[in-house]
């Protein structure tokens, strides 16, 4: 009987080289094996690849541990949802049929112990934000993502890779805890809707605040530390896991920059 419990993260980035996150991809997989290994749920709020792009006859083997891990957690009955980022929006048939993960393109509700939970990564949040708007419409398109998968996959991850990286340095926030406090805004705004709570990623910085209309929660980076969300007899709490050690009870975030 699996436990009833569901796990939250988002943006590890994996794939890009990030100093101080060499050792994001072997912690991942311990969490997965020795965490969330029994729970209910698993959700994945983006960006867990820093970029990817589906070929029908490659994939990239060094994805493949972390793939591997994944497609064990749900043979072994844990149910894994996947809401797309913006640097992992290509996500298709392999990752749903192949290796079973519920896509969502976009945001998605879902009741669990009781609770409205509102779930997404979070990318198009800042309406204001109009280059970086127009850049995800023309990746989204399908036109554009067939054109470019005509590229040898070689070529195609080794531009891919150079977006992304182009990507967080063009889009790193200055104005820091003014973008924080738009997303608790529109967290507000779901919750005044009637969700109990409402979780997003993409600002790598983890948060958990509790409003007279519900609790947002911000599940922050998997790169330097490893901030995790755990919904429990239907209370959400942060936490940062350690390999080999009791998770401990997150009190802060990593303010030093907010990547797309």
């Amino acid at each position: 009987m699996r436990d009833k419990i569901a796990y939250f993260i988002s943006d590890a980035h994996l794939g890009a080289r990030i100093p101080g996150g060499e050792g994001r991809e072997e912690a991942l997989i311990s969490f997965l094996r020795e965490t969330v290994s029994g729970a209910e749920y698993l959700f994945i709020l983006g960006d867990l690849f820093d970029f990817w792009i589906e070929y029908r006859t490659a994939i990239r083997p060094d994805y493949f541990r972390v793939l591997h891990a994944l497609r064990s957690l749900i043979e072994n009955g844990t149910t894994v949802h996947y809401c797309m980022g913006n640097h992992d929006f290509a996500l298709g048939p392999f990752m749903s049929s192949n290796l079973g993960l519920h896509l969502h393109p976009g945001e998605f509700g879902i009741r669990l112990q009781g609770r409205r939970l509102r779930l997404l990564h979070g990318e198009g949040i800042r309406k204001e934000d109009i280059a970086n708007r127009i850049l995800r419409r023309l990746l989204r398109n399908h036109l554009t993502q067939n054109i470019y998968k005509t590229l040898h996959p070689a070529l195609g991850v080794s531009l891919g890779s150079k977006i992304s990286g182009w990507s967080r340095r063009c889009n790193r926030v200055d104005r820091r805890e003014k973008v924080l406090e738009k997303y608790r805004r529109i967290a507000r705004e779901y919750l005044e809707r009637g969700d109990d709570i409402v979780v997003f990623g993409h600002t790598h910085v983890a948060e958990l605040e509790h409003f007279a209309s519900g609790i947002y929660c911000n599940t922050g980076s998997w790169i330097r530390s490893y901030p995790f969300a755990r919904l429990q007899d239907g209370e959400l709490t942060l936490w940062l896991y350690r390999e080999g050690e009791p998770p401990l009870p997150f009190t802060g975030g990593d303010k030093n920059g907010i990547n797309s």
